[in-house]
C-alpha cells in the first residue's frame, strides 16, 4: 500500500513514531509533518489547512488523482494516518476532491478531554471537540493503550452532554465498534550497548546538564558507589508528579536505605523552584542530574540506572519506562493509568503500588532484592515493543482499515 501520514505536531514520541513507522514497514509510507514549534494549541486549530494544501501539492506534483475509481487513475494513496493534533473533519472538508475515498486511521498519542489540567486552570472545550469530530471523521481508531481507549470513550458522554439538545448520543457505540489499540513502536535498538561497553558507578563519575547547577558530592553522606542507582527519566511536569518521587526518596534515607540517583527528565525551567530545591536535597547522591540532551547521553544513563521509578498522574503509554526496562532497569509504577498493561500479570506485585507508603516499600524492597529482582528479565519484556516487533502489527491494522473501506 502507499500511506500518507500526516503529523501535524512533529516532535518528540510523535515523531518518533512516524518516523520509525515510515522506516520499518512494509509499505510505502510518505510522512507530511508541521514542527511542534508552533506550539500544540495552534496546531489543533491549523494545522488542517496547512496540511490539506500540502497534500493538494504533494497530488499535484505525482500527477495523480486522490479519487479511485474503474475507469479513472488508481488514488494516489491507500490510506491517510493521521494524528490526534489534527482537526481531520476539516482536513477532510478542505481535501474533499482528492481524498473522498481514501480511509483513513487517526491514532490517539493523547487526547484532550481525559488529560489532566493543573490547578487554576479551566478546560478549553474546543479541544476535546476537535478530538470527538475527527474520531467520527476517521474509518478506525487507535490508541496507544487500552487505558487510553477506555478513557476516551467513557468520557465522552460528559462531553456531548454538555448541550441542552442534539447530542447524538447514538453515535458514540459507532466511536466504539472501530477503536482498536495499537501500542507505540519504540526504536529501542538505539539503545543497545556493546559487550563491555557499560560504563561502571564510581564516586567520582558525577554528570550535569549546562543548565543545572553542579553536583556537590558530601564526603559525609553514607553512599558508596556500587549503591542501587534509582532513575528519573520523565518529563519534570506536574502530570508526573515529581515532587512525590522526592519525597519517598528522602523516606528512604530517613529508613537509613543506600542509594544514588539519576535525574534526566526533560524540563522547560532548570531554575524552577522545586527543581533546584531537589537538586540542593539529593544532589550529592546524584549520578547525573539534568536532561541527556544527546542520545549518547541518555542510553548510558539508562544502563547505569538499576530501578526506574514513575509517579505519574498522567499517562497514556509510558515510553520512557519501556526504554529503561529495555536497559536492565526494574520497574516500580502506579497501580493506574497504562502501566499495568506494560508488566506480565506475575510482575504486578513487586512492582505496582497504590499508595505512597507502598511506593516506599517496594522501592525499599527492590533495592534489597535487586539481584533477584534483575534475573526477571524486564528487558525481554520491554523488547517486545521494538519495531521489529510492533511495525507487522501497524502493516496488519493498517491493511484492514483500507480492505474495510473497499
Amino acid at each position: 500500500m502507499r500511506i500518507l501520514f500526516l503529523d501535524p505536531f512533529h516532535g518528540g514520541s510523535h515523531a518518533a513514531v512516524a518516523e520509525g513507522y515510515a522506516a520499518h514497514s512494509r509499505h510505502e509510507v510518505t510522512l507530511l509533518t508541521l514542527s511542534q514549534t508552533g506550539g500544540w494549541r495552534w496546531r489543533m486549530r491549523g494545522a488542517a489547512v496547512t496540511l490539506a494544501r500540502q497534500t493538494r501539492e504533494l497530488m499535484r506534483t505525482e500527477g495523480t488523482s486522490g479519487i479511485a475509481s474503474s475507469s479513472g487513475p488508481r488514488s494516489s494513496f491507500d490510506l491517510i494516518v493521521a494524528t490526534d493534533m489534527l482537526d481531520l473533519a476539516t482536513f477532510l472538508g478542505l481535501t474533499r476532491d482528492i481524498t473522498a475515498r481514501i480511509p483513513v486511521a487517526l491514532y490517539f498519542h493523547e487526547n484532550q478531554l481525559t488529560y489532566p489540567l493543573p490547578a487554576g486552570r479551566k478546560l478549553d472545550l474546543s479541544f476535546p471537540w476537535i478530538n470527538y469530530t475527527s474520531a467520527l471523521a476517521a474509518d478506525m481508531l487507535c490508541f496507544n493503550s487500552d487505558f487510553h481507549r477506555r478513557a476516551f470513550l467513557e468520557a465522552l458522554p460528559g462531553l456531548v452532554g454538555r448541550f441542552h439538545d442534539h447530542q447524538e448520543l447514538d453515535l458514540l457505540p459507532m466511536l466504539e465498534a472501530k477503536a482498536h489499540v495499537l501500542p507505540p513502536g519504540i526504536d529501542l535498538k538505539r539503545l543497545d550497548t556493546l559487550q563491555g561497553d557499560q560504563e561502571t558507578r564510581r564516586p567520582g563519575d558525577q554528570e550535569t546538564s549546562p543548565n543545572t547547577l553542579p553536583i556537590s558530592p558530601s564526603p559525609c553522606l553514607p553512599v558508596s558507589s556500587d549503591s542501587p542507582v534509582i532513575l528519573w527519566n520523565s518529563r519534570w511536569e506536574y502530570d508526573k508528579q515529581p515532587a512525590t518521587f522526592f519525597e519517598a526518596l528522602a523516606e528512604l534515607e530517613a529508613r537509613g536505605v543506600d542509594f544514588r540517583v539519576i535525574v534526566i527528565g526533560e524540563h522547560i525551567d532548570p531554575q524552577a523552584p522545586d527543581f533546584v530545591d531537589a537538586h540542593e536535597k539529593f544532589g550529592s547522591r546524584a549520578l547525573a542530574w539534568g536532561y541527556a540532551a544527546d542520545l549518547e547521553t541518555y542510553r548510558r544513563r539508562l544502563w547505569q540506572a538499576d530501578i526506574v521509578v514513575s509517579t505519574a498522574i498522567q499517562e497514556f503509554f509510558g515510553i520512557s519506562v519501556i526504554e529503561a526496562m529495555y536497559c536492565g532497569c526494574v520497574p516500580i509504577l502506579p497501580q493506574r493509568l497504562s502501566y499495568p498493561e506494560l508488566l506480565p500479570q506475575e510482575f504486578h506485585s513487586t512492582c505496582l503500588y497504590n499508595t505512597f507508603e507502598e511506593l516506599v516499600d517496594k522501592l525499599q524492597a527492590a533495592i534489597e532484592h535487586l539481584p533477584a529482582l534483575r534475573q526477571r528479565w524486564f528487558g525481554a519484556v520491554a523488547a517486545h515493543f521494538d519495531w521489529s516487533q510492533m511495525a507487522s502489527h501497524y502493516d496488519d491494522l493498517f491493511e484492514r482499515a483500507a480492505q474495510a473501506a473497499r
